[in-house]
């Protein structure tokens, strides 16, 4: 099974953004980055724009953040690269013959849906800013261990 990692390359994608804002930045450019093709860039990019959260012009290399980073939460850029998509997912395709079969998965409905309102209340408090205040620091620290050695 194949996890989707749409978040972590946008919040990539929204970090190139938002500390290389005098540089230009192509879909080609940050896709080299995530280590991805500028299609799957062009989508997500597409997707912060809907949601309000990145302007662009069509064929100028200047993205930019609608707002501050300070103001987008993790919470945003799950919304809009996501939707409504939840966290866990339900297995839908299991035996209706079977009672464990067809009862388990009511039976973790309510647990799941209490673990993505604790996520999603977690995410509301993680913003932009947050991480890329942590990158800094990880950079600042790989810096320092470089120097020392």
């Amino acid at each position: 099974m194949k996890y989707s990692t749409k978040l972590s390359d946008t919040v990539h994608v929204m970090v190139l953004i938002a500390i290389n804002q005098e540089k230009s930045l192509s879909s080609a450019s940050i896709a080299e980055s995530v280590h991805t093709n500028p299609g799957f860039v062009r989508q997500l990019m597409l997707k912060l724009k809907k949601a309000g959260l990145m302007t662009s012009v069509a064929g100028h290399a200047r993205p930019s953040l609608s707002k501050t980073a300070d103001q987008i939460t993790l919470l945003d850029i799950y919304k809009a690269v996501e939707g409504d998509k939840p966290l866990l997912h339900l297995d839908t395709h299991t035996n209706p013959d079977c009672g464990v079969g067809i009862n388990i998965q009511l039976s973790l409905k309510g647990f799941y849906n209490e673990i993505q309102k604790t996520a999603e209340e977690k995410m509301n408090t993680i913003t932009l800013q947050d991480i890329i205040d942590t990158y800094y620091q990880r950079i600042s620290s790989e810096n320092n261990l470089q120097n020392i050695i």
